[in-house]
């Protein structure tokens, strides 16, 4: 299998250049606009919420959305990838989820799944791999959900334009409601954005500039992503994942993988399409052409822990909702 064309720009493990200059286009990144959303409620995403860490979502009741995305992680889970409930290997590393509803596709190596609603079907009722293994399962869904008063009320209150329906649609459009608030915007490097002088160290600021000088390529942006299909890495595709080619059937796609957001990147290792990069600093080092010299990866790594955002973390808002139901 052929490399993909090494046009592709180079990108390394974070950036947030806002921090560099105070008029840069990027100062106020953080309060950018996450993509048109439909009208929400209250109900709407409390519900998502709650499926979101229910494992009744999978087959056999071992798996929700949060086993994998985690909030402690940024919402990832901090494997390699994960195995579905079958014991079937997972074939890419978790992704986070911080701004997500501002993706313009929202996997690896699909950019044809361009909404929140159509990439929840993708863990949920997927085959390659099987992960929650709902497939053909939808009856069932809705009888387990049916069954337990407090998501009665929530989907009545959600979707009162369609009676309360307990089906995939309205299953996936709680979840994506949910979703859209994943908002992370009080990171570091957000707040010396913003004029706080003393909000990073001194080696951060530096390892700013010099991931301008050799990341932000790539990793552009609000979310330190150029939402665009890349290859980088310094090895040759083996074939046993083709990334964008396998689905665009263009070979010079081959080995393509999307440019992943670097919101919170270091706490969501490993790295990568195949979380084979367990650190950061392996990580920039399988990129090919960076080459950072004497101590120039420890301040670029420095820059990197700047992008976690600790409030974002640690939000109760975004964690198990252990109390009553939300729905009188």
């Amino acid at each position: 299998m052929r490399l993909c064309g090494s046009a592709a720009l180079l990108v390394t493990a974070a950036l947030f250049a806002g921090a560099i200059v105070a008029r840069s286009p990027w100062a106020a990144a953080a309060d950018a606009p996450v993509r048109a959303a439909p009208v929400e409620n209250a109900a709407r995403i409390a519900l998502g919420r709650r499926l979101f860490y229910d494992a009744d979502l999978s087959i056999d009741g071992s798996m929700a959305c949060a086993t994998c995305h985690e909030q402690a992680h940024g919402f990832a889970d901090g494997n390699s990838t994960h195995a579905g409930v079958t014991g079937e290997p997972g074939r890419r590393n978790v992704q986070t989820l911080a701004n997500v509803a501002r993706r313009k596709s929202l996997t690896w190596g699909d950019a044809t799944i361009r909404s929140l609603e159509a990439q929840a079907l993708v863990p949920i009722m997927g085959e390659h791999p099987v992960e929650m293994g709902m497939k053909g399962q939808e009856a069932e869904l809705a009888r387990r959900l049916g069954a337990n008063a407090c998501y009665g009320k929530l989907f009545r209150a959600a979707f009162p334009e369609a009676g309360g329906a307990i089906d995939m649609r309205t299953v996936t459009l709680a979840l994506a409601a949910f979703q859209r608030t994943l908002i992370s915007a009080d990171a570091p490097a957000d707040r010396f954005a913003k004029g706080e002088a003393s909000a990073i160290s001194l080696a951060a600021r530096t390892g700013a500039t010099l991931f301008r000088q050799n990341c932000a390529s790539c990793h552009s942006g609000p979310d330190f992503t150029d939402d665009r299909f890349h290859c980088v890495a310094i090895e040759k595709s083996d074939g046993r994942d083709a990334g964008l080619g396998e689905i665009s059937r263009r070979v010079d796609d081959n080995g393509k993988f999307r440019t992943p957001s670097l919101r919170n990147v270091a706490v969501s290792a490993p790295y990568f399409h195949d979380g084979a990069s367990r650190t950061l600093e392996a990580a920039i080092r399988r990129h090919r052409g960076i080459a950072l010299k004497g101590g120039q990866e420890a301040r670029v790594i420095a820059y990197l822990h700047a992008l976690t955002d600790e409030t974002f973390l640690t939000d109760k808002r975004f964690a198990y909702p252990d109390e009553a139901c939300e729905a009188s």
